[in-house]
C-alpha cells in the first residue's frame, strides 16, 4: 500500500477529493453500484479504510460529489449549445439536446440513482451544498431556454424536467445487463429495447410543441 499524507491545505484536499472521484468513477464504470464499496475504493486508491474516513463517510458522499460534476459538465455544454439568442427550429433544437444527452449518459447514469439511493445517505451539509448548486444550475438553464424560446419560466422549467426524468428512464432502459437477459431468456421471451437517440428526439419534439410558445 503507498504511503499516505493526510492533506493539509485546501488545495492538496481538493487534490484528494479528485482522487477518490476518478477512481471511483473509474469503478462505476466497470461494475454495479452495491458491488461499490468504501474498502474497494480504498485498495483502488492504495490507501487504508481509515485514510479514506478522512475525506468521506460513505460512499453517496463520493457519488454525490461526481453527480456535481457531471451535471456541470452537462449543463455546461448544453448551454454552449444553445447560446443566448439562438433562434433555432424545433427541429434544430432538438438535434442539438439529443446531441449534448447522448453525449453526457454518464451523468444520466448517476442520476438513475440519485434520487432513490445517493441522496437518503449522504451527509446533510454534503446534500445542502449540493442542492444549491443543482437549483443554480437548473435557474441557468431556465433562463436561458425561456429566453431563447419566448415562453415564462414555469413552462422552460416543466420542458427541461420533463426531458431529464425521460432521458434518465430511457438510459437506464438501454443499459446492457447480464442479469436482465439471462432472466428474460429464462423466462422465453424477447427482450424490448429502444434506440437512445430516437426515443429522445421524438419526445424532445413533443416536449417542445407542448411546453414552448413561440418554438
Amino acid at each position: 500500500m503507498a504511503d499516505f499524507i493526510r492533506a493539509r491545505s485546501d488545495e492538496q484536499k481538493e487534490q484528494r477529493m479528485a482522487e477518490i472521484k476518478r477512481v471511483t468513477n473509474e469503478l462505476f464504470a466497470e461494475h454495479p453500484y452495491h458491488e461499490i464499496t468504501l474498502a474497494a475504493i480504498a485498495e483502488q486508491l492504495g490507501w487504508s479504510r481509515a485514510a479514506l474516513y478522512k475525506y468521506v463517510t460513505t460512499k453517496e458522499d463520493i457519488f454525490l460529489e461526481i453527480c456535481s460534476d457531471k451535471q456541470d459538465e452537462y449543463y455546461g455544454a448544453l448551454l454552449t449549445a444553445y447560446p443566448a439568442g439562438s433562434t433555432y427550429s424545433p427541429a434544430v433544437l432538438t438535434e442539438v439536446w439529443v446531441e449534448q444527452l447522448a453525449s453526457h449518459r454518464d451523468y444520466l447514469n448517476y442520476c438513475d440513482l440519485l434520487f432513490t439511493i445517493i441522496e437518503t445517505n449522504s451527509a446533510v451539509e454534503r446534500l445542502a451544498a449540493f442542492k444549491r448548486h443543482y437549483y443554480e444550475g437548473q435557474d441557468q438553464l431556465i433562463a436561458r431556454f425561456a429566453g431563447n424560446l419566448g415562453c415564462d419560466a414555469a413552462h422552460a422549467s416543466k420542458l427541461l424536467n420533463a426531458v431529464y426524468y425521460h432521458a434518465v428512464g430511457i438510459n437506464g432502459w438501454c443499459q446492457e445487463n447480464p442479469l436482465v437477459d439471462e432472466a428474460v431468456k429464462l423466462a422465453g421471451i424477447t427482450r424490448r429495447t429502444v434506440d437512445f437517440r430516437e426515443e429522445m428526439r421524438d419526445f424532445i419534439g413533443m416536449c417542445l410543441a407542448h411546453y414552448a410558445v413561440g418554438a
